[in-house]
C-alpha cells in the first residue's frame, strides 16, 4: 500500500501545476460558477480517479516506459499515432511553460528578472530528471503533502473568518471570468487537459510496479487526493470570491490575508508546484524518444531541457493560451478512449 501511496502523491504532483497551486484554474473552471461548483469539483475527482486507476493499471500490465505502449493499447493503430504525436508535443509544450511559470513568478513575487527564475528551474528540473524513475516519483511525491497542509490551513481560515453569504457569492459569479459556458463543461474540460498533460507519466508510473492493483490503487488515491484539493480551494475561493475575482494568483491572495509569513510559504511551494510538473513532462518527452537505461538519455535531457528553456521566452500568458485550449480536445479524445477500452474489457465475448 506505501507504493500506491507514493505513486498516488506522484500522480498530484504531476497534475498539479502553477495554475492549480495558484487558484487560478481552479477560480476559472469552477469558483467563478458559484456554489454550485462543489458539485463540479466533485464530478471532477471521481473521473480523475476513474482514469487515473485505468492508467495507472494498463501501465503496470504493459510493463511501459513511454507512454506509447499505453496509448496504442487504448486508442488503437491509426488514432493512436495522432494521439501518440500530439501528446508527445504537448509534453513539450507543458515544460515550456512550466519555465517561463517559474520566469514570472519570480519576477512578480521578488522582483528577480524572470530569465533568472527560468535557467534555476531549468537547471534543477534537468538535474533531476538525469535520475532514475523511481527517484523522480519519490521526488515528485514529495511536495504533495506539504501543499495539502497548506491548502487545509488555508481553507479552513477562511471558512472560518468569512461569513458565507451565497447572495454575495452570486453577485459576484458576474466579475469572475469563466472558462466554460457552465459548471459541468468546466469540470470535463478542466481533467479533460490535465489528463491530456499528465496522462505519459501517470502511465510511466504504473510501469513501476508489476503489480496491477498496486498500480490501480495508485491512480484511485491519486484522482481522489487531486479532487480533495480541487474542493477545498474552490471553498476557500468561494469565501471571498468578490475579492479574487480579478486576481492572478487568488491562493497567494489568501495566504497572504492569513500573514506574509503563509504569503511566502505559499509562493515557495508554488515553485515547487512548477518543479513537479516541469520534472514530470521532461521526463515523459525523453523516454518517448530514448528508452531510459541507455546511455544517451541523459544526455538528451540536457538537449530537450535547454530546448525548453529557449522556447520559454515567447512568454507565460501566450503559451498558456495556445498550449492548454488545444489540450482540452486531446483529453477528451482519451478519456473517450480510457471509457471504451474499460468498457469492452468487461464485455462478455459472444461464441
Amino acid at each position: 500500500m506505501k507504493k500506491s501511496f507514493q505513486i498516488g502523491a506522484a500522480f498530484i504532483g504531476v497534475i498539479v501545476g502553477a495554475g492549480f497551486a495558484s487558484g487560478q484554474e481552479i477560480l476559472q473552471f469552477f469558483t467563478s460558477f458559484g456554489l454550485v461548483s462543489i458539485l463540479g469539483s466533485i464530478v471532477a475527482t471521481l473521473l480523475f480517479a476513474f482514469i487515473g486507476m485505468n492508467l495507472t493499471q494498463l501501465g503496470s500490465r504493459l510493463q511501459t516506459t513511454s507512454h506509447q505502449g499505453v496509448i496504442y493499447h487504448i486508442c488503437g493503430r491509426f488514432l493512436g499515432i495522432l494521439v501518440d504525436t500530439v501528446m508527445t508535443f504537448f509534453l513539450f509544450g507543458v515544460t515550456v511553460v512550466m519555465f517561463s511559470g517559474a520566469g514570472a513568478i519570480f519576477e512578480q513575487q521578488f522582483n528577480i528578472p524572470g530569465y533568472v527564475g527560468s535557467i534555476l528551474m531549468a537547471v534543477l528540473t534537468i538535474g533531476t530528471v538525469t535520475l532514475s524513475v523511481r527517484k523522480v516519483i519519490g521526488l515528485i511525491s514529495a511536495f504533495t503533502p506539504f501543499l495539502l497542509l497548506l491548502v487545509i490551513i488555508i481553507t479552513a481560515y477562511s471558512v472560518m473568518t468569512v461569513d458565507l453569504a451565497s447572495a454575495e457569492i452570486q453577485a459576484a459569479v458576474s466579475q469572475a471570468n469563466q472558462s466554460a459556458p457552465n459548471w459541468l463543461l468546466g469540470a470535463l474540460l478542466y481533467v479533460s487537459y490535465n489528463i491530456a498533460a499528465g496522462a505519459a507519466m501517470i502511465s510511466v508510473m504504473g510501469g513501476t510496479v508489476k503489480d496491477e492493483k498496486t498500480a490501480a490503487w495508485g491512480g484511485i488515491i491519486g484522482g481522489v487526493g487531486l479532487g480533495l484539493l480541487i474542493i477545498l480551494i474552490n471553498i476557500s475561493m468561494l469565501t471571498q470570491l468578490k475579492e479574487i475575482a480579478a486576481l492572478p494568483m487568488p491562493m497567494l491572495f489568501l495566504a497572504n490575508n492569513m500573514s506574509p509569513a503563509m504569503g511566502v510559504i505559499m509562493s515557495i511551494i508554488l515553485l515547487g508546484m512548477i518543479y513537479n510538473t516541469a520534472v514530470g513532462m521532461l521526463y515523459a518527452f525523453t523516454a518517448r524518444f530514448v528508452r531510459t537505461e541507455s546511455k544517451s538519455f541523459k544526455s538528451s535531457v540536457v538537449v530537450f531541457g535547454i530546448a525548453a528553456y529557449g522556447a520559454s521566452f515567447i512568454g507565460f500568458i501566450t503559451l498558456v493560451g495556445t498550449v492548454y485550449p488545444v489540450m482540452g480536445y486531446l483529453g477528451f479524445i482519451l478519456i473517450g478512449a480510457v471509457i471504451y477500452s474499460w468498457i469492452k474489457k468487461r464485455t462478455p465475448v459472444k461464441n
